[in-house]
């Protein structure tokens, strides 16, 4: 077993050591914890296929910005612990028929002659760049997937936004839309006073 094959097999234990704790932690901070392990492991594993780019990003992208918004999620929703184990044994089976499920498909793709050939694997050139490369396959093979995983990207954020936005009673706010309507005649009344005389005027 040669050093890359070592370090691989560090990295796929860490992940699924990672992934394991992301489901069984009681506390979801720790399970976001976690999470970023699972994805610095990956980001490793990235590396060893010479993919530079998609390995940057995921820490980047995912450890640096998307963890964060979760972190954010999970401590401004307030989670109630008992309330969520309450329906796990319900949906246990369900879920455990998923996880073979998706166990089945992995041990189809790995055990397959095609997917499993390293025969006539062949090193890139020097001048080689998986960026270039990954932005030909995306904007003219993969596009509409891509903006596809966008739309549902924008729409799970405004879903973060919308569960953490919370009315509460007292809290004084402005409505944007009700200032932009409001009238010159709902602000201003102009109240007509009688002018009165002072005392030295009628003295006088």
């Amino acid at each position: 077993m040669n050093v890359e094959s070592l370090v691989f097999y560090v990295f796929a234990a860490l992940m699924i050591f990672a992934g394991l704790r992301v489901i069984t932690a009681r506390n979801p901070v720790h399970s976001a914890m976690f999470l970023v392990l699972a994805f610095c492991s990956a980001s490793g594993i990235w590396m060893l296929l010479e993919a530079e780019f998609l390995s940057i990003t995921l820490v980047l992208v995912y450890v640096g910005a998307v963890m964060v918004l979760f972190l954010f999620v999970v401590m401004m929703l307030d989670i109630n612990l008992d309330q969520l184990r309450e329906g796990f044994w319900r949906w246990f089976p369900f879920g455990a028929a998923l996880a073979l499920v998706m166990v089945g498909e992995m041990v189809y793709v790995l055990g397959n002659r095609k997917t499993a050939a390293t025969e006539g694997l062949v090193r890139h050139a020097a001048d080689y760049s998986n960026i270039k490369e990954l932005g030909r396959l995306i904007y003219t093979d993969y596009v509409y997937p891509f903006e596809i995983a966008a739309v549902v990207l924008l729409v799970a954020m405004v879903a973060a936004i919308a569960l953490t936005l919370r009315r509460r009673i007292g809290v004084k706010s402005q409505n944007p839309g009700k200032q932009v309507l409001v009238k010159k005649a709902d602000r201003l009344r102009i109240v007509p006073v009688a002018a009165e005389k002072s005392g030295s005027d009628r003295a006088a």
